[in-house]
């Protein structure tokens, strides 16, 4: 996004606290998007108009020892929402608080790594971001730091709501083996309710870019603790760059449910963007069968949106 504007903050940090020597520069950026949206027949959609509205409000500054703290905090439809602070400590690492954001440490980094021009295949779907969407990302420590070329992060998130109840955590790594190419691998632990119904995750994929086009593979697997409700999902997508502008994109997903009552859910989709500047102008169209497993229960989701970023 195009920064509105760069305030130095040192006259308003200043006025609050004499002893404050240089406080950084904070950036404003912001986005509004306007889509209508097209679903089944059966589905009760309301007006199909929408839009979003975001501000964010972007700061950091060096300290003295060298280290460069930074901060984040997004304001969706004038409420405040995700923050984040952020700790760079050059070769010691990164180390972050996260509430309502991933931070790029731990699973939830992985959620949408799969190329794609606007939207991914399942997004207003099933509502899973490949299987980790239930990962909290809300008053979050991560760590992430590079080791003989690859990049490792934790994420720990304590649980406040039972005594009983463990505490989600992850670990993740990602590396480029040859130009173009990345490849990844995380595991998580979710907290459930208690010690005995949490879940346990794992993820693993890459992309790979040649040119105009990169395609992906992802798998992700969910252990739950109730007796035959574990899920594998398996995720293959493919981008097209036709100019600096235009971007096209396709993907499909299977969803395997351990169940024997369940089928496989099919997701696949197709999607475009058109960029002019500062406004971007795209369209979705995702299909899935069988959703949840049962079979014959099927869904779409066509979408068009207009964007702007300033």
């Amino acid at each position: 996004m195009t920064n509105l504007k760069k305030l130095g903050l040192s006259a308003l940090a200043g006025s609050l606290v004499a002893t404050t020597g240089y406080a950084g520069a904070l950036d404003i950026a912001g986005a509004a998007k306007v889509s209508y949206v097209s679903k089944d027949e059966t589905e009760v959609t309301g007006n199909p108009f929408s839009m979003t509205r975001d501000i964010t409000f972007s700061g950091s500054g060096e300290m003295d020892n060298g280290m460069t703290i930074s901060y984040h905090q997004l304001l969706t439809a004038g409420t405040f929402s995700s923050s984040g602070l952020k700790l760079d400590m050059g070769d010691a690492g990164t180390l972050s608080f996260a509430n309502g954001t991933a931070q790029g440490h731990g699973i939830s980094a992985y959620e949408d790594k799969m190329p794609t021009a606007n939207e991914q295949v399942w997004d207003d779907l099933d509502g899973e971001a490949n299987g980790l969407a239930n990962i909290s990302k809300s008053n979050t420590i991560g760590y992430g730091t590079s080791v003989a070329g690859a990049n490792l992060s934790l994420s720990y998130n304590p649980d406040a709501g039972s005594t009983t109840a463990e505490s989600s955590k992850s670990i993740a790594v990602d590396f480029a083996p040859v130009d173009g190419a990345m490849v990844f691998y995380s595991m998580a632990d979710k907290a459930g309710t208690n010690v005995n119904n949490g879940t346990d995750i794992w993820t693993a994929g890459g992309t790979y870019t040649a040119g105009a086009t990169t395609v992906g593979l992802q798998l992700t697997s969910l252990d739950l603790a109730a007796a035959n409700s574990d899920v594998d999902r398996t995720h293959i997508a493919a981008s097209f760059a036709v100019n600096e502008d235009l971007s096209v994109s396709w993907g499909m997903s299977t969803v395997e449910f351990e169940a024997s009552s369940k089928v496989d859910q099919e997701d696949s989709g197709f999607s475009v963007s058109y960029t002019m500047g500062s406004m971007t102008v795209a369209a979705a169209a995702n299909n899935s069968d069988n959703v949840g497993g049962t079979s014959g229960t099927d869904d779409t989701h066509k979408e068009m949106s207009i964007a702007f970023a300033f």
